[in-house]
């Protein structure tokens, strides 16, 4: 019985060991997207109200573009200590239990397969040294050929998670 058990444990354990190290490895990964967002305000009060939502952002103008009525902000995103943090714990854990699995496995070589633990922090490492970057967000707001009081719309190419809250804080609306 235990030659089937420890055997398929240890597979078991390199494939969840496999998918934390792409879970880890995906932590620092661009996550840029476009959305056409729609507001209520005319185009020159919703310019100014994104301005100053990136000013307040610690993002700086890098580039305007007059003819097309668009504009670049830069900034950088620092790296989040809790992420770091749950990244290497979560690295611990996984390291742990393949150390328990190979102790169990090869009882011969059980003084060495600890030690694998002690790599746990490079995850929290590479983590800390990749997701520390310079940060574009390109902004086009689109000009309303109609005089009648329209919505303005803005598209907006940025990291996921900074259209979220731009979205959240400034009230604007997914175009349909």
């Amino acid at each position: 019985m235990d030659t089937v058990i420890l055997p398929s444990t240890l597979l078991l354990t390199l494939l969840l060991s496999v998918g934390l190290f792409f879970f880890i490895r995906a932590s620092t990964k661009d996550r840029i997207e476009k959305a056409q967002l729609v507001s209520e305000q005319d185009e020159a009060a919703l310019m100014s109200q994104l301005k100053e939502y990136f000013r307040s952002r610690s993002y700086r103008v890098a580039a305007v573009d007059q003819e097309q009525n668009q504009v670049t902000f830069e900034g950088f995103v620092r790296p989040s200590s809790f992420l770091a943090v749950f990244l290497t714990l979560l690295a611990f854990t996984g390291l742990a239990c393949l150390s328990l699995v190979l102790t169990l496995l090869f009882p011969g070589s059980s003084q060495l397969f600890p030690a694998i633990v002690v790599l746990s922090p490079l995850s929290g490492l590479f983590y800390w040294k990749k997701a520390g970057r310079l940060e574009k967000v390109s902004l086009k707001v689109e000009l309303n050929q109609n005089e009648q009081r329209s919505p303005s719309s803005v598209t907006v190419i940025a990291h996921r998670d900074e259209l979220a809250e731009l979205q959240r804080a400034l009230q604007l609306k997914v175009a349909d």
